[in-house]
Parts: structure tokens; sequence; C-alpha cells
């Protein structure tokens, strides 16, 4: 039976983490190709670090994309101005993947997973709302509101509960020479934790906690897409099947289906038949129908059978239900994918 746990950690990072830096330039060639051509199928995995950045994949598409130019329009537009060495190596999709994908299979296999709670608004649990937000709140700032240009684009949010009560706020914030750490930690608790979180009685709060944190982004550290699918997700909270969303266009069930995954888990929550859900699926890559689909609510019994007619996981199916074909990824890399209204795998079926 799944159960979320009483003692846990949840954790976001900022659009200018160097893994949501790649995550945002796979999407947004994904982005790119969906405009011009909808049907193109697109696998893009970017990989920087230390000026340097790899972009590679799978592509099989009618569009003209420049991928260099996409990749350091993103760069900028996070706001990091330092110049990148880039190396594409893109190529088309494998014919023996295609072959199966061509007649409405899917683009992979594996294990994928949907959660909802009635906990928020957002069905979602509100550790994972409110630790989103706190990074969310470090962008907004920095780039609308004069009184923060001392913060940089990188960043990292955490927060620890205990027995259902949060017990500690973490905020790591990139930052430039001149502000000091004390400067720092009263401008974040002020207008970041406290906005978000609200009352701080009897809450540990820490603020950058080596002291300093001037260089971020690809200057420090490497970045990968995919290596933050947690906090793509649920934060760790539920089961994950390990698969990445971004660069990946709907063939891939990777994606796909575990839009489809939470978009049924909201809705049997939504009609009020689960406190909570837990939705899984499986497949074989080329396989049009799935091997399992199974719903679970808060005592482990199966909703199964309200699945049955409402609710078709087929890959084609999925694309067509959710509107998968747009240009609409970009936007999904950086917060989380899920609890964000503007995205067709939330909405509620009336």
């Amino acid at each position: 039976m799944f159960q979320k746990p009483k003692n846990y950690t949840v954790e976001s990072v900022t659009s200018g983490h160097p893994d949501k830096v790649c995550d945002q330039i796979s999407d947004a060639i994904l982005d790119a190709c969906l405009a011009q051509d909808p049907k193109s199928r697109v696998a893009v995995e970017s990989f920087g670090g230390h000026g340097f950045l790899v972009i590679g994949g799978e592509v099989t598409t009618k569009a003209e994309v420049d991928y260099e130019k996409i990749a350091r329009q993103v760069y900028a537009a996070i706001g990091y101005d330092h110049n990148l060495e880039i190396f594409v190596k893109i190529v088309t999709q494998s014919p023996d993947i295609a072959q199966g994908v061509d007649t409405g299979g899917a683009g992979d296999q594996g294990i994928m997973y949907g959660y909802a709670t009635d906990e928020t608004p957002e069905f979602l649990p509100e550790s994972v709302v409110k630790v989103h937000a706190l990074a969310k709140r470090m962008e907004e700032l920095r780039k609308n509101n004069p009184e923060f240009s001392w913060m940089k684009p990188d960043g990292k949010t955490q927060i620890t509960v205990e027995d259902g009560k949060i017990k500690t706020v973490l905020v790591s914030c990139q930052h430039n020479e001149a502000a000091d750490s004390e400067f720092i930690r009263k401008k974040i608790i002020d207008s970041v934790i406290v906005p978000v979180v609200g009352d701080l009685e009897n809450i540990e709060v820490l603020v950058n906690p080596t002291g300093k944190f001037v260089q971020g982004g690809f200057e420090a550290d490497t970045g990968l897409t995919g290596r933050k699918i947690m906090v793509d997700t649920y934060c760790g909270l539920v089961p994950h099947g390990g698969g990445a969303f971004s660069g990946k266009d709907s063939t891939k069930v990777d994606r796909s289906a575990a839009y489809m995954a939470r978009y049924v888990a909201k809705n049997l929550v939504a009609k009020g038949l689960a406190k909570e859900c837990l939705v899984s699926v499986a497949y074989a890559i080329g396989k049009v129908e799935p091997l399992m689909v199974e719903a679970i609510n808060e005592k482990g019994e199966s909703l199964a059978e309200f699945l049955k007619d409402k609710f078709d996981f087929r890959p084609q199916s999925i694309i067509k239900a959710l509107n998968l074909q747009k240009p609409i990824f970009q936007n999904t890399a950086a917060y989380g994918h899920f609890g964000r209204k503007d995205f067709p795998w939330e909405k509620i079926i009336k």
C-alpha cells in the first residue's frame, strides 16, 4: 500500500541551476521543432559546464532549427552572460525504434507514475507547493525587483517536515561579491521565506549555509538534462519510474504517460474517489497497449475500474487527449511539471 512518509525533505531549484539550464535548452529545442512540425520526433540531451555545452540526441523533423542559437538564447534569458563553446551532434531517430512508433506504439519501455492529493488546491503535498514557490520567488525578485540586483540565477530550496509540520527551511542563493551574508539572510527571510511559509516560530531557517555562494551555474558545476527528475515530479514522496521528461516529444511515454497518470490521479481525487491517488502504468517499446494500468487510493484499494471507460493510455490517445503536439514544453522545465494550472494534464474533467 502506498503511504506518504511523516518525516521527509523536499527540494526545488531555480531556473539557473545547471541541470535546469540543460532541461530548458533541451525543451526549447523540442518546442522549436514542434512549432514547425507537430509530428517531430525529438530526444535531445544537453550537458554543460565550465564554458562548454554539448547538445546531442536524435531528431526526426521537417523543421529547420538552429540548435546552437536556441541554446544561447535560453542561456541569456535565464540571466547568464558567459560565452559558451557549443558542440552539437544530432542524428535521426533509430529506424528500429521508429518502426514501432510509426504504428502508434510506445517510443520506449518502462514504468510511469502519477499522483494527486486533496491536501492543497494544487492537488499536491503542501510542502512540494511551498518548496517550488520559494525557488520561483527568488527568480521573480531577481528579474523584477531592482532591490535584488545582487541576486544571481543559481539557487536551491529545501523544506524538511517532521510529523506533518515544517521543521527546517533551507535557501541557497547565488549572489554577487558585494552582498554580505547577514544582508542576504535578512533579505531572503523577509522577502522570500516569510511570504511563502508564513510564521517561522519553531522553524529552523538556513540561508547559504557555507556563508558564500558567488560562483554558480556552469561556472561552478556541470549540468545535465534529466538529472532533476524528483524536482520535476513529486520530490521523492512517491515512486518514480526513472525516466526523465525534458527534451523528449510525447511519443516517449516517459513523458506523456507520466502526464496522463497525473491527469488521471488528479481527476480521481477531484471527483472524491480518493483523498490520495497513485496511478501506475507500464509499456513495452513499440507496443500500442500498455502492459499494465493501476490506480490505488490512500487505503491501498484499487480504483482501476474507474479508468476503463474514461481514460485511454495508448500513446497516440494520450497525445490527442492532452494536446501534446504543441510547443508548450520549455515552460515545464523549471519549478515542477505538476500543480500548475496552465498545463493540459492539470485540467479537471467536468
